[in-house]
């Protein structure tokens, strides 16, 4: 579908893994298999205009699909092709039609660090241990790539393995501090944050797919205040939380109490190798467990949702591949206090549910660093396991709320 802004935009993706791989096959098939989009606010969400009905990126003249141009790092030498094969998402069958356009993508040289994902090594990566010098190359990554592909606009979206966990310290406070840290090598700075650091200098708008701390430190949201230029983060909506601040919310509007909720999950993928270790794994459970609090507002009501028992659970299991499995199991209860149970048995592919993510975050970051927009976009809420607080200093996890903010931006403003 061609739409009125046909500028080319350039999608940079730090990690060319499953969930990279599964969104550019899905475009490049879009273009040249004509398979469907699916799954895409952009792209499938549908607003009345005049007789008719037609979608958000034809409202609000966003660049077509024909418009994009794509530029990856990774810390193996795949092209997208090989990694999409290794990552066992897509069959083979789907890939073929498109190969030559996922072969022509090869990752430029990360940067890793084997203290954030201790279950990965990196043979491919940057040879530098000096933070000056990873940043000044990742800058001229960007601006080789853009030339390559002849693209003025860029974006960035982190596709990366989940780093272990990271708290703030005194370099994330300012920016002035953290420039510091950079030429000073201090450890508390993540690849993450590196590469969102010289993105934002580089005049990409940045947003963060995983929980790894990012563009949420003070430092990094000073530096893009400072640039002009929006953020938003973190950890992709896929599949158990996704369910869990759907049903969450129907349990607060039913007034019905909550005692428990228990998930666990099963994958095979690198996702599930990478936090089969306990600190990576920290990360992505603290990203999992705040939802249900701010939903439920147990201080506003402690006799439904004060003693609530909230545990979850990533078990990596090798033969499921990115075929996830997540299970909960919720007691509630209510008039008088009798018991009930709600069930769920979730079978779905993380990297299918993340890749329209990632396709609307890229053309969303580029309609808001058009309208002037900086700092956190906090109406792109609904795109993340953990937004970021909006300007209130609130974080807002109802899914039905996101969503009315999300289309409400989208569809309201002239």
């Amino acid at each position: 579908m061609k739409n009125s802004n046909d500028k080319n935009i350039l999608i940079l993706l730090p990690g060319l893994g499953a969930v990279a791989t599964t969104f550019l096959a899905g475009i490049y098939s879009k273009l040249y298999s004509d398979k469907e989009i699916i799954g895409s606010i952009t792209q499938n969400y549908k607003v009345e205009d005049g007789d008719s009905h037609t979608s958000i990126a034809n409202l609000r003249e966003l660049p077509g699909l024909e418009n994009l141009r794509f530029a990856a790092w990774d810390i193996v030498e795949d092209n997208a092709y090989e990694s999409a094969l290794k990552a066992n998402v897509l069959h083979r069958y789907d890939l073929e039609p498109v190969r030559k356009h996922l072969e022509a993508i090869k990752p430029m040289k990360g940067v890793f660090s084997k203290k954030y994902v201790k279950n990965l090594d990196g043979t491919h990566v940057k040879e530098s241990n000096e933070f000056t010098d990873l940043v000044a190359e990742l800058r001229e990554d960007i601006r080789n790539a853009k030339q390559l592909n002849n693209t003025e606009e860029a974006v960035m979206i982190w596709c990366g393995s989940t780093e272990s966990y990271n708290t703030l310290s005194d370099v994330h406070q300012s920016l002035d501090a953290f420039e510091k840290g950079i030429e000073q090598n201090d450890e508390d700075i993540s690849p993450t944050q590196i590469y969102a650091y010289a993105a934002l200098l580089e005049d990409v708008a940045f947003a963060n797919g995983t929980p790894n701390m990012s563009v949420e430190i003070p430092a990094l949201q000073e530096l893009a205040i400072k640039n002009k230029l929006p953020i938003a983060g973190k950890d992709f909506k896929t599949g158990q939380t996704f369910l869990k601040t759907l049903i969450a919310p129907g349990l607060k509007a039913k007034l019905l109490g909550t005692e428990g909720w228990f998930s666990t999950n099963i994958l095979g993928n690198k996702d599930g190798l990478v936090l089969n270790e306990p600190e990576n794994f920290r990360n992505k459970e603290s990203s999992k467990l705040e939802s249900l609090n701010s939903i439920f507002e147990p201080d506003i009501y402690p006799e439904l949702y004060g003693d609530l028992h909230h545990t979850v659970r990533i078990n990596y299991y090798p033969p499921r591949g990115d075929a996830k499995e997540g299970w909960d199991n919720i007691d509630i209860f209510g008039w008088m206090n009798y018991p009930m149970q709600i069930k769920i048995n979730f079978l779905c592919r993380d990297s299918i549910l993340a890749a329209p993510i990632v396709l609307d975050l890229a053309l969303l970051l580029t309609y808001s660093k058009e309208r002037g927009y900086a700092g956190v976009q906090d109406w792109l809420s609904f795109y993340f396991k953990h937004p970021h607080r909006n300007a209130d200093g609130k974080t807002v996890h109802d899914l039905r709320i996101q969503h009315n903010n999300l289309i409400s931006e989208l569809t309201e403003l002239n």
